[in-house]
């Protein structure tokens, strides 16, 4: 069971961790791979929206499969 504030405190020190953390491996592989293209290729302009993109992710998609699991049970 993920909740959501841990979800995006873990995206956003390590953009895709929330992600894995609520089960969508791919989409934190994508935030692990895509947050330090941003960070180098912007000289860290980009960077931290990049965090704060992830983590708002994380959150929605934890606070939308707590929704599904409650509905379900």
């Amino acid at each position: 069971m993920s909740r959501p504030g841990i979800a995006a405190l873990l995206s956003f020190l390590i953009p895709g961790v929330g992600q894995i953390y609520n089960g969508d491996i791919l989409r934190g592989v994508f935030w692990l791979i895509i947050t330090p293209g941003f960070w180098i290729g912007s000289g860290g302009c980009l960077g931290w929206v990049c965090h704060i993109i992830a983590a708002a992710t994380a959150y929605n998609r934890a606070e939308d499969k707590e929704k599904y699991r409650v509905r379900v049970v």
